[in-house]
């Protein structure tokens, strides 16, 4: 009841954003530019941000979204700089238009709203947000989720405007994390992912929770697929735009493959890694011999500090062996994994891990990287519907059906390659029997009007309806007509506003359709 009460309240009295955002920017030694841009990004904020709720449901709430910007702005911008292109002084590196120093909160971007909102969403993000036993795929999902939410972030600056819907591809950061982070979004919910992103608790680890979310909502094997889609096409985005942090791992390829060349012999891969053990406790012997006597103590730590910088010098005995007994500990774990993997009981499944491994690392040699990730994004879509269409089949409300009729209209419309959207690239196969699985969802709900018996023919007018960037579904009307040399035409009005003449094909040649002819036709009833 009382947090019903705060509801109302809070809908009674607006908050003055504007006024709270001038009072964080009066602590802030930013420049008046900045500042007045910063003031401008948020009035753009506020009046879209009514049509983007609409457009694209299951999004934070307007006073969310403006509180975490105001947050992040407070709390993880000591300094933002607004620098001229070209400038002497620019810390922007080349090829980017915003330089951001997350230890020190210090932020430079160009003169670009929308760059500098992006710049700031990245400012509070983690770097690393993946529990995993494998780092590749801690940083390549870390890094993909917090692009894709930064892309995520900015789109109600860039994309609306307080009475249009307009996806311009190219002012997009990077088609492939967008498409893949909104099909996620849709299929585990924006809570979970924002939760996941912007986590301050260690003790939940959101990335099985994201696993399990999917297991639970569309089964165990679209579950597996989802993530090896997932992590595959993290790699490639991670050779693709940051090449230089892959090089470490060539090694554990060549390592990986190593081992599992041994595994085909089981018996020589027993004798190595018994081998491998007798040198491991070697070490540990010899850390022993060392911690057990001053003067050997003494000579390892002369030995230890004679090559290395002075940054790196180990201080004092005590330090250095406080180090050796960690070396030693980790040693010992070393051995406790050895002894695992050559247990007949783990053997296999070791075995199998090392493969999954080994193909992840293997995406490192790829020379056609765009293709692939290309290759990846469809069949990501392939999956995505899959689930999507089970969504369909849960949902029994009107209410519910609105929102997937919402979420399908606005998945159509991402673009997937700088040139196409998802309606205009993904084929007609996979993607029809969806669509009309959810109007025949609609229609027997009473979500919206049957308006023909014949399906071929609705998909083809909802088709057209779904590629319209009418803010407000609802409020559309149709008409069919006919001209004189018998071509059908669909009309389509927002409220009582011609938006669209489009010829339907479908409709030529055929007789006694069930359609009245230059009759408009409210879609919902």
């Amino acid at each position: 009841m009382q947090k019903k009460k705060e509801n109302l309240i809070n809908k009674i009295v607006k908050k003055d954003f504007n006024n709270e955002l001038e009072i964080i920017l009066e602590q802030k030694k930013f420049e008046e530019n900045v500042k007045s841009t910063l003031l401008s990004i948020l009035y753009k904020i506020e009046t879209a941000y009514k049509d983007i709720e609409t457009v694209k449901p299951d999004i934070y709430s307007k006073e969310e979204y403006i509180q975490k910007l105001m947050w992040i702005i407070q709390n993880q911008c000591n300094s933002i700089k607004m620098i001229r292109m070209n400038s002497e002084d620019s810390k922007i590196p080349e090829k980017s238009t915003f330089f951001i120093d997350k230890e020190k909160k210090e932020l430079e971007c160009y003169p670009i709203e929308r760059k500098m909102l992006y710049a700031i969403s990245k400012m509070g993000k983690k770097e690393r947000i993946i529990k995993s036993n494998n780092f590749l795929i801690d940083m390549a999902l870390s890094d993909f989720l917090n692009v894709g939410n930064s892309i995520d972030f900015v789109e109600p600056l860039r994309d609306f405007n307080g009475y249009s819907w307009t996806t311009i591809s190219t002012e997009i950061e990077s088609i492939a994390h967008n498409l893949i982070y909104q099909n996620l979004r849709m299929l585990v919910g924006n809570k979970l992912l924002n939760n996941w992103i912007y986590n301050q608790e260690s003790i939940i680890d959101y990335y099985e929770l994201f696993i399990e979310t999917l297991s639970d909502r569309y089964g165990q094997k679209q579950a597996n697929k989802i993530k090896d889609i997932l992590i595959t096409i993290s790699i490639l985005l991670e050779k693709k735009f940051t090449p230089e942090k892959l090089k470490e791992y060539e090694k554990d390829k060549k390592r990986i493959k190593a081992e599992l060349e041994k595994m085909e012999n089981k018996k020589e891969y027993i004798e190595s890694v018994t081998k491998e053990k007798t040198n491991l406790l070697k070490e540990i012997k010899e850390i022993d011999k060392i911690l057990n006597s001053k003067v050997l103590l003494q000579k390892e730590y002369i030995r230890r500090n004679e090559d290395l910088p002075l940054n790196k010098k180990i201080f004092s005995m005590r330090i250095l062996s406080n180090n050796m007994i960690r070396e030693r500990e980790e040693i010992y774990q070393k051995i406790d994994i050895l002894n695992s993997n050559i247990n007949p009981k783990n053997f296999v499944s070791h075995k199998k891990d090392l493969e999954q491994q080994y193909k992840y690392l293997a995406l490192l040699d790829a020379q056609d990287v765009d293709k692939e990730i290309y290759e990846n994004l469809v069949k990501f879509q392939n999956v995505f519907l899959t689930c999507f269409s089970k969504q369909i089949d849960e949902k029994e409300t009107k209410q519910e059906i609105i929102l997937l009729l919402y979420q399908m209209r606005y998945y159509l419309q991402i673009p997937i390659t700088h040139e196409k959207n998802i309606f205009q690239e993904i084929q007609k196969r996979y993607l029809k029997p969806v669509i009309q699985k959810l109007i025949n969802k609609a229609e027997q709900t009473k979500t919206i009007q049957k308006i023909t018996k014949d399906e071929e023919i609705t998909y083809e007018i909802w088709k057209n309806i779904f590629e319209i960037r009418t803010i407000q579904l609802e409020d559309i009307s149709i008409k069919i007509t006919k001209d004189k040399q018998q071509q059908c035409y669909l009309q389509i009005f927002d409220e009582d506003i011609f938006e669209e003449k489009i010829q339907i094909e479908t409709l030529e040649g055929k007789e006694n359709i069930d359609i009245k002819l230059n009759r408009k036709i409210k879609i919902f009833e």
